[in-house]
């Protein structure tokens, strides 16, 4: 069954709505990450945050209370009347909310418990309910008032794109009718330090695939689609395939010859009925770290001899954790979007130098345009700890 993609909301710090971010985007901006100080003690890192007001919480919410709540709503918000048809169409209880994050709302925990240890009491506006895994799911089906599934995936870095993956199974099985599905991570203490204490983190803007790489910037997003089983009034796009494998080979470096990667990909081309020359782009997970690039740049080669147009998008994003793989999943949407008059697709963005150690991928620049001609098919793909894989596949529905 086509999974359609009928409606996206997305806030990141390319911009707070699609028609910015997709602006920014592809024009290759990076003035979204900037250096900070006070998130790792003694190191000024570049962050990729949201900046500005938030949408506040709904008063009768406030025990929901998080900036990664907030994300969310402010993603909601954007694609509330899409929300509203589908609720009038399909009733509340046919409709799932499916999210994948790393943090929820660990960010309001911690500062909760510092100021527990300073005080010996927790915050007037501290709630646990605040920290689950869960709470972006339940905060978003109390504030639709929906009575469909609603549950968070989270594992590590491909937990969005598995969201994407679990909605559409939903979808498949009958359970729903449609399913409000992403992902959402809030930049926080706990990840950056924990980064930086993997000697993971670089204190520059990250550079995918240089043979200057050093390491990850963290970002942070909001991203929520609409997806059901009818294409609805727009442009029709889908999730046409994806593929998921778990090579478990070690509990934070990835698999070195990006076996588990290249599974991963192949799943969803069969899932999809494609071969790997109808690509016609691919998003790399790209996080600019010595062992995740040689790996998936072996993958690809692998995949696709012949080469494929491909960027990796988090110089301009920051690495979104939970959130990147529907992020980048969203960056494909854009893409297709009948709203791209130029065809124009995520550019790479690095210092060009080539690692000779790698082998040499087919790198999007500024002049490059995804073909007009439908069907256009892309590929999205997102690695996680744990030798955890995921490969989406988006494209125009038949």
């Amino acid at each position: 069954m086509t999974a359609y993609l009928n409606a996206l909301g997305v806030i990141c710090a390319l911009g707070r709505d699609k028609q910015e971010v997709a602006r920014n985007l592809f024009a290759g901006d990076c003035s979204g990450m900037r250096s900070e100080a006070g998130w790792v003690v003694d190191r000024t890192l570049p962050v990729a945050a949201v900046r500005g007001e938030l949408a506040p919480i709904p008063a009768e919410l406030a025990h929901q209370s998080s900036r990664n709540n907030q994300l969310l709503l402010e993603a909601a918000l954007q694609i509330r009347e899409d929300i509203e048809q589908a609720i009038q169409t399909y009733g509340r209880d046919r409709i799932g909310v499916i999210l994948g994050t790393s943090t929820s709302g660990i960010h309001e925990a911690s500062s909760g418990l510092a100021h527990y240890i300073r005080e010996h009491q927790f915050p007037a506006d501290y709630d646990y309910q605040q920290q689950e895994l869960g709470a972006p799911a339940t905060f978003l089906a109390d504030w639709l008032q929906l009575s469909g599934p609603a549950y968070v995936i989270s594992t590590a870095c491909t937990s969005s794109a598995r969201a994407l993956m679990s909605a559409q199974r939903l979808l498949d099985l009958g359970v729903c009718d449609a399913v409000l599905c992403g992902g959402v991570d809030s930049l926080c203490k706990l990840t950056l330090n924990g980064f930086s204490a993997l000697e993971a983190v670089s204190e520059q803007r990250c550079n995918p695939f240089s043979a200057n790489r050093n390491g990850i910037n963290i970002g942070e997003a909001a991203v929520l689609f609409l997806m059901s089983k009818s294409a609805g009034n727009g442009q029709p796009i889908a999730l046409l395939g994806s593929g998921a494998s778990s090579d478990a080979h070690h509990i934070s470096a990835p698999e070195p010859t990006g076996r588990g990667a290249l599974q991963a990909m192949r799943k969803a081309l069969s899932r999809a009925g494609l071969q790997p020359q109808q690509i016609g782009y691919l998003n790399l997970h790209g996080t600019a770290t010595q062992h995740n690039d040689a790996m998936e740049s072996l993958a690809v080669t692998a995949l696709f001899p012949q080469g494929v147009p491909c960027s990796s998008t988090k110089p301009m994003t920051g690495h979104t954790l939970g959130a990147a793989g529907a992020l980048e999943a969203a960056f494909c949407w854009l893409s297709l979007s009948a709203d791209n008059r130029e065809q124009s697709l995520p550019p790479h963005v690095w210092d060009g130098q080539l690692d000779p150690e790698l082998p040499a991928l087919d790198w999007v620049t500024p002049i490059d345009h995804l073909t007009s001609i439908a069907p256009r098919y892309l590929m999205s793909n997102s690695f996680a700890f744990g030798g955890n894989n995921v490969s989406l596949i988006i494209g125009d529905a038949p």
